[in-house]
Formats: structure tokens, sequence, C-alpha cells
């Protein structure tokens, strides 16, 4: 596990901070600035064991070009930034290390244009996917990454953020056509055009898409756009075993089904569910499921699906068009990290992901699940087995040493474990701080040498979220 999560002796002096903050008071006014305690803690990490951080100083531009002042300003005091959407990153992204400024972009949500013909539109980082969706509802359209928790476009973008959809609509770097983005230096680059796809130089775009804020400051995102569907289809069935549920999912993908999302949640998960969204489902493991098309193409699926599911043991497939029923469902599975601290009060949730081929998920999550008995932890297993991701939160007492200790041990197994399968040490989590450890394992030394050189040329100074995905030394 990476210790780059320690406080830094190296934090900023109190006069640059002091001295920024004048500067900017005296051109915005003191409501967009904070150097309030309680205002700094929010903004560093609160919902992973990441010992918080918190930044120097908040504040809060309205547009590109105040974004720009900032960076320029930080540069000439070698002031470390962070950039802040709306706090739902689990890996220490938003901590402050070496102190600094958190640059809170909350406020620039605007929609700035919506070509409906081209399915396409151009936002300001700091709209959350819920916003954006109340918006376009009466264009017919919507965009449909879905992390789960309402989180901001432009941290979805820094992030490479997945979801629940990506087994049919792609991650965000599937989503995103161009962006524009403050650098280092205070200088904005525009990374592409709204055409859907260009071979002139290198993709800009995606070097962004996952740099976590290393790289630059997203102010301005253009993200492709999906027809709401016809008819929108959702349910669930039951499994014996964790494993007859992952071959379920496999071979229905396998079968060319196409399932818009496809949701496992393990025993101890169902259970929880159960106990905090006041369901009544079958406490084994369990597969929801959704599907997207017309009302023929949704109906033919769903029989696919659940004629495939009873062949490997599962109960009936229930499945329903309606509204309120599917929504139960789902903000049940949205609400399943609340749900699981249930299960131990008192408790902290640590949530880890990983991801690996499809074709390897069931002995993956089987070995996982037997990982954790031994281990005697209380945990549970849910993800979006579609594309192979799935999601482990154990609950421990964070002021054990001992849980603590067994906890770091199990993640460090389950990591080797995906990577043994030829996978990912985080599937849409991201690597901050907790996982600098385990970048060099999955992706050898010269491609971590490399990015160190993208880091340095584009970053020479290290101020752009410094201590996240890289340890420089």
């Amino acid at each position: 596990m990476s210790t780059s999560n320690q406080q830094s002796s190296s934090r900023v002096s109190e006069d640059l901070i002091r001295a920024l903050a004048s500067e900017l008071e005296s051109q915005w006014g003191s409501d967009r600035i904070s150097r309030n305690l309680g205002i700094r803690e929010q903004h560093a990490n609160t919902i992973s064991w990441s010992a918080s951080q918190p930044p120097d100083l908040v504040v809060y531009p309205l547009n590109t070009a105040e974004v720009a002042d900032v960076v320029r300003s930080c540069r000439e005091r070698g002031i470390p930034m962070v950039a802040f959407g709306a706090g739902t990153s689990f890996e220490g992204h938003l901590n402050a290390p070496h102190g600094g400024i958190s640059i809170d972009l909350s406020r620039m949500k605007q929609v700035l244009a919506v070509n409906a013909e081209d399915l396409d539109c151009v936002v300001e980082p700091g709209i959350t996917r819920k916003e954006l969706n109340a918006h376009l509802r009466d264009s017919g359209l919507f965009f449909p990454i879905d992390p789960g928790a309402d989180a901001s476009v432009g941290g979805m973008v820094a992030t490479r953020a997945s979801g629940t959809n990506a087994v049919r609509y792609g991650t965000m770097k599937d989503n995103v056509l161009s962006l524009k983005v403050v650098l280092a230096d205070g200088s904005i680059v525009k990374t592409s055009s709204r055409a859907r796809k260009s071979s002139a130089g290198y993709d800009l775009t995606r070097l962004f898409v996952g740099s976590e804020g290393t790289l630059g400051i997203i102010t301005e995102v253009t993200l492709k756009l999906h027809g709401i569907p016809e008819t929108i289809g959702s349910g669930c069935c039951s499994f014996p075993s964790v494993k007859a549920a992952c071959d379920t999912a496999i071979t229905a993908i396998q079968s060319g089904i196409p399932i818009a999302r496809v949701e496992l949640l393990d025993a101890a998960q169902v259970r929880a569910c159960n106990q905090y969204s006041k369901l009544a489902l079958p406490e084994t493991p369990l597969l929801l499921v959704e599907f997207h098309g017309t009302e023929t193409g949704v109906t033919e699926q769903a029989e696919r699906f659940g004629q495939i599911a009873l062949d490997l043991g599962s109960s009936p497939f229930e499945w329903s068009t309606q509204a309120e029923e599917r929504n139960r469902l789902w903000q049940a599975r949205h609400d399943a990290y609340w749900a699981g601290l249930s299960l131990r009060p008192g408790s902290r949730g640590i949530s880890t992901d990983v991801c690996v081929p499809i074709s390897n998920l069931a002995q993956c999550v089987e070995e996982t699940r037997d990982d954790i008995d031994r281990c005697g932890m209380t945990a549970t297993i849910l993800g979006h087995v579609g594309d192979g991701n799935f999601h482990v939160i154990p609950l421990i007492d964070i002021d054990n040493p001992a849980e603590v200790e067994m906890c770091r041990q199990f993640m460090g197994r389950l990591t080797k474990r995906a990577l043994k399968f030829d996978g990912t040490c985080t599937g849409e989590h991201g690597i901050g701080q907790q996982k600098i450890a385990y970048l060099e394992p999955e992706l050898g030394h010269e491609a971590v040498h490399l990015m160190k050189i993208l880091k340095r040329a584009i970053d020479p100074t290290n101020i752009m979220n410094p201590g996240k995905i890289l340890d420089l030394g």
C-alpha cells in the first residue's frame, strides 16, 4: 500500500497563501474564497480511509478565464492546486498533501450548448450528471454514464468514471468528444473538435480523461448524448451461487443480448439492501438487469435472458417496464454502499474495485468471496459484471490497527488476484493516493516511466494535484 497519503512536511508557507488570498479577494470579493477550517476539511478526503489532508484555501471560480488566472497566480508562487467537483471520489484524489488550494468548480455548471441533431452537448465541469439529465429531458436525449453517486461531469472525466450503464454505452473515455483544459502555466487548450472521429495529431482528449487533475484543470466538456429509449425493462433473479450469477451475465453477453445494465449483488449485499431499502429479496446472489429499446425488442431481450438464467439455476426472471418498480430496484442498488454499513453499525466501509476480462470474472469473484470468509471480515461484493468490474466493501473498525492491517493485506491480495487474471487494480475508482503502489505491477516500469515523462513535461513544477497517480520522489 502506498504511503503517499501520509502528512507531508513540505507544505506551502503561510505568507504565500495569505498573499494569494488577498489578491483573489481584491478581484472577486470575499464570498468566493474561504480559509474556514470546516470548508477546507469538506474539500479533502471524506469517504475512504485516506488520512484527511485539507487545503489551505478554497476558491470558487465562475469561468475558464478565472481558473486560468488562479492557475497563473499559483504557478508564480509555486502553490499546489487540487480541482474539486462533488467530492465523491474514493481514493484520496481530493487531498492536499503539500497544502495549497482547492479549486472548487461546483459553481461552473452551465449547459453551454445542446446540439440535438448531432447528439452532443457542451457543459461546464461542475454540473452533475443528474442536473445534466434533468436539463436534457425535454429534448428526448440523455447522458448515460451513471457511477451511482451524483458526481460532477468534470470529476467523472478526470477519473475516467464508469458505472451501471457501461456495458452498453461505454465509460467516460467513450463519451467525451472534446475538452477545454487549463494547463499548469495558465494556458488554455482545446483538445479536439465536435467531430465524431478524427485522426488529427495526438489524442489529447484521451490524455486528460483519467488524468485525475494531475495534468490540468478541465473547464469545459463536450459529451456524446443518446436518445432516451422508447422502452426500458428492468428485473432481477436470484442464484444459488456467485458463480452461477456471473456465468449467466457472461453467457448473456456472449450470446449477443444488448444488455444495458447488469449488476451483481452477493448474498451479504442483498441482505444489507433488504434491511436498508425495505425489500424482501431472497438473500442469495442476485443479478439486477436492464434492457433498452423498442417494446418488442425489450421483451425479446428479457425473455432470452430469463431462459439463460433459468438454465444456469436461477429463480424466474421477474421484470417490468413500470417506472416505479424499476426505480425502486435501482435506487436500492445506488444505496448499496450506505446499506452495507448497516451490517456492522459504527464501522467504516472501505470501497475498492478491480476489473478483469469477463471470462475470468466468476473465478475471480469466487476466490475473493472465499478470501473474505477466511479473514472473518464483514464485506459485501457488488459490481458491473457486464464488463468484468466489481467492488468489494469491507466494513472495519478504523480505530482498530489489527483490522486496518488485515484489510490492507486483503486489498493487496485482491489486486494481485485481478492482475493474475490479466485485469486491472481499478476499473473506475482511479489511482489517487491509495493505489499508486499497484500501477507499476500492472503496467510495468516502462509505462509508468513514460507517464512520469508526460507529467514532468506538462507540469514541470508538480503543482497540479501532486501526490496522485505517480510517486515522483
